[in-house]
């Protein structure tokens, strides 16, 4: 598994949709016009949608922080 993985921001997400475009895996999508969600199993941790998101909404954190943030 990649060592890093994309975290949105979902206060700050503005549901344009770029994130969906610029995933090469499709692990990015805009949940009901609402804010981006990011399907970790298919996350590769390439950091395209960070670099692309006009909200700067997207960060690249590391994985393992990541799963432990989720659990908590």
């Amino acid at each position: 598994m990649p060592m890093r993985i994309a975290a949105v921001n979902r206060r700050r997400c503005v549901s344009c949709g770029t994130c969906e475009k610029e995933c090469p895996k499709g692990a990015v999508w805009v949940y009901r016009g609402c804010y981006a969600v990011v399907d970790g199993q298919r996350c590769i941790g390439c950091g395209r949608c960070a670099k692309q998101c006009p909200a700067e909404c997207i960060q690249m954190e590391a994985r393992e922080a990541h799963e432990k943030k989720a659990v908590v």
